[in-house]
């Protein structure tokens, strides 16, 4: 079953990390793709851009939408598993898949360095999501409120992870999410 996906992102990589390191973190997705480098990585959108690396500002840009099947989830997860450790901090990367149903299914994608900085940025995500959410609802202080109760739930969270994996390099953490389609 074939189907259309979106990736888009940005990756704030290390100084000093070169195309060719970027390039090999991400041949499982190339391989898929069938393509040896970044700049042959195409969109079926024309005015996407795909993947590109700004080695001024060391940010590795996603804008591409492809036709995948089923095992495309996969390796996608094990580029940016392989990209995590070149990465400065966490960043979030937004995959939709749009099935031939109209159904869309959106997800964020976390990469970092390590397995605190993805649990932090998850945090800031799921906490601007909130404010955004009820401070048209809400007065300050309640929305304050729900955030303690949210940031308390994530500091257990961080606390009951067994120690091994606290300290290994994380793999990107995929979440269904409830935001609409990104659109350009």
């Amino acid at each position: 079953m074939r189907m259309e996906v979106h990736v888009h992102g940005t990756a704030f990589l290390c100084k000093g990390v070169q195309i060719s390191q970027i390039e090999d973190a991400l041949r499982p997705w190339l391989d898929y793709l069938e393509v040896d480098s970044i700049t042959k990585v195409q969109s079926i959108e024309r005015e996407e851009p795909g993947i590109q690396f700004d080695p001024k500002e060391q940010a590795l840009d996603m804008c591409w939408t492809g036709e995948v099947g089923r095992s495309f989830q996969h390796r996608l997860k094990e580029a940016f598993t392989a990209l995590g450790p070149l990465t400065d901090y966490a960043s979030e990367v937004t995959v939709t898949c749009y099935q031939d149903s109209g159904k869309e299914e959106f997800q964020q994608v976390f990469i970092g360095p390590s397995a605190e900085a993805i649990h932090e940025i998850r945090r800031q995500c799921v906490e601007e999501d909130l404010v955004g959410l009820l401070s048209a609802h809400f007065d300050k202080s309640r929305v304050d409120q729900v955030v303690g109760i949210v940031n308390q739930m994530f500091d257990d969270e961080w606390k009951s992870r067994p120690a091994s994996d606290k300290e290994v390099s994380a793999a990107p953490a995929l979440s269904p999410h409830p935001r609409n389609r990104h659109l350009h």
